[in-house]
């Protein structure tokens, strides 16, 4: 196994791991985690709720038990996108590729335990996509206008930074163009800043220094002032500082950019607006668990899953870029199995398609380069 090929299945493998363990805690306090699980959620839970498919009508879903949820069946969606294109993609691609994939293939759902398109699960924000650009032939660069904004289009952009691996400014470029069919405002930049983020990571000799330097490099408005600060609270915490210490602190930091509110579930009447100086708390957070932990994906992936709120998207995101700089020695093998076992996906051929994919690309982008410096060696007169 080469290096993008180890990689690939890391960012992959940690993502399905964070997005497995965070879903049971999705949208509870870290209170409410330490009262259904009697603790600190350690790995693989049921679900919050026993009775899952009739607790929340609205949302009857089987989260816990090591299943994934949409983030994975998103970023696995956008894997196949790529597998069609065999090169860099565009808001283009996301309507030409992605929402029929979204409404013909037929395949298991683990949350839902049977059989159907992904259009069933996903949730109304991504259903946005459908609604826009099938029904409403809305010009895909700007149909993620008037969508509410949140991480709905970040969360599954992993995909964008392992094609550009080690070129944020390029994953950053091309997940702002994919993400502008799904997203606007600081949820499109998210999303351009965490596929900067992977692609950060899987340079050789990436660290977590590096990888939030490449963020900051790349982001704007609320969604940089979000990242600097919550990566400040991080670094500022003194050694053995309480894990749950760490997420209040986290949360502190994030909270004045944050528009959803303290209750989760009941969201302020301004949340997720368009904004120049609000920020999603998912993709700060994430960052903020990897700098605490140092990278660690074990204790990055655990803090993120006890943080509550959005848990599944936080430990997913954290989970990528951790998997990034670790690499495939880096997975903790034993959740990583079970989640398979229990999701009923082979990771392997995704993690394969992806890396073999990706390598197509890199292959044509230097053939590009070489073409660009020839370009310009003309253009100049060089002799």
């Amino acid at each position: 196994m080469n290096w993008i090929q180890d990689r690939t299945a890391a960012v992959l493998a940690g993502s399905a791991i964070g997005d497995a363990l965070g879903g049971a805690a999705e949208g509870f306090s870290p209170e409410k985690i330490h009262e259904r699980y009697g603790g600190r959620i350690t790995g693989i839970v049921p679900p919050y709720h026993p009775d899952w498919r009739t607790a929340r009508p609205v949302s009857p879903y089987h989260k816990g038990d090591g299943h994934i949820t949409d983030d994975t069946l998103m970023t696995q969606a956008l894997i196949r996108v790529y597998a069609a294109k065999r090169d860099h993609i565009d808001a283009f691609a996301i309507a030409e590729l992605l929402v029929p994939l979204l409404q013909t293939e037929i395949r298991w759902i683990p949350e839902l335990e049977r059989e159907s398109i992904l259009l069933q699960r996903i949730f109304l924000a991504e259903k946005w996509l459908v609604t826009r650009l099938q029904y409403g032939h809305v010009d895909p660069r700007e149909a993620g206008v008037g969508n509410v904004v949140n991480c709905g289009a970040a969360m599954y952009m992993a995909p964008v930074g392992v094609v550009n691996a080690g070129n944020p400014r390029a994953a950053y470029a091309e997940a702002i163009d994919a993400a502008g069919a799904h997203q606007s405002s600081y949820g499109r930049e998210a999303a351009g800043v965490f596929a900067a983020a992977v692609a950060a990571s899987m340079a050789p000799g990436a660290t977590v220094g590096s990888v939030v330097d490449a963020a900051l490099e790349v982001a704007h408005d609320g969604t940089a002032a979000a990242i600097r600060a919550v990566v400040d609270a991080a670094r500022a915490l003194p050694e053995g500082t309480d894990d749950d210490a760490i997420g209040a602190a986290l949360r502190d930091a994030v909270r004045p950019f944050d528009t959803v509110g303290e209750a989760y579930r009941e969201p302020l009447m301004d949340a997720r607006l368009p904004s120049r100086t609000k920020s999603i708390e998912e993709l700060p957070v994430a960052l903020g668990f990897l700098v605490a932990y140092r990278g660690d994906l074990r204790a990055t992936v655990l803090g993120a899953v006890n943080y509550g709120r959005d848990s599944d998207s936080i430990a997913s995101m954290a989970g990528s870029i951790a998997g990034g700089l670790g690499g495939m020695e880096a997975i903790p093998r034993d959740w990583f199995d079970e989640i398979a076992r229990a999701s009923r996906v082979d990771f392997d051929e995704y993690a394969s398609l992806l890396a073999e994919v990706a390598e197509e690309i890199m292959a044509k982008d230097a053939a590009r380069a070489e073409a660009d410096l020839a370009r310009l060696a003309a253009v100049r007169g060089d002799r």
